[in-house]
């Protein structure tokens, strides 16, 4: 098997797969943290990284009927929740496209500041004439 190419999409709060600490999305990916998985309490993220997906499902749910994807970790291969391909109702559309990590499944840490700060760093403006 060959090397697996992850991506790291930054942000100040990181939320990672719990068994191997693979950088997943952050806070500002956040969208909800109102729904519920198979675990307890689940998050709805716009953008997920370091995903593999299984093949597509359909499932009722307690919105109505969907098409979706079970997610799991591209390192470790730990189920983390899912992503939504196609709702049937009209007001749950919204969540195509979107992932839900199950909370029990990912942990929440420290990243890292999106902004330099330049007044640390004089490097960074310094004029050369």
């Amino acid at each position: 098997m060959g090397r697996i190419f992850l991506s790291h999409i930054g942000g100040s709060r990181l939320f990672s797969c719990a068994s191997c600490e693979t950088p997943l999305t952050n806070r500002s990916e956040l969208i909800s943290t109102r729904f519920t998985g198979a675990t307890g309490r689940a998050f709805l993220f716009n953008r997920v990284v370091n995903l593999n997906y299984s093949e597509v499902q359909d499932r009722v749910m307690l919105t109505g009927r969907h098409i979706v994807r079970d997610v799991s970790c591209k390192n470790c291969e730990s189920k983390l929740g899912w992503i939504y391909e196609f709702a049937t109702e009209d007001n749950q559309r919204y969540k195509e496209g979107r992932v839900i990590l199950e909370r029990a499944l990912v942990t929440e840490s420290e990243g890292f500041e999106d902004n330099v700060n330049n007044e640390t760093n004089p490097d960074i403006n310094s004029n050369s004439s």
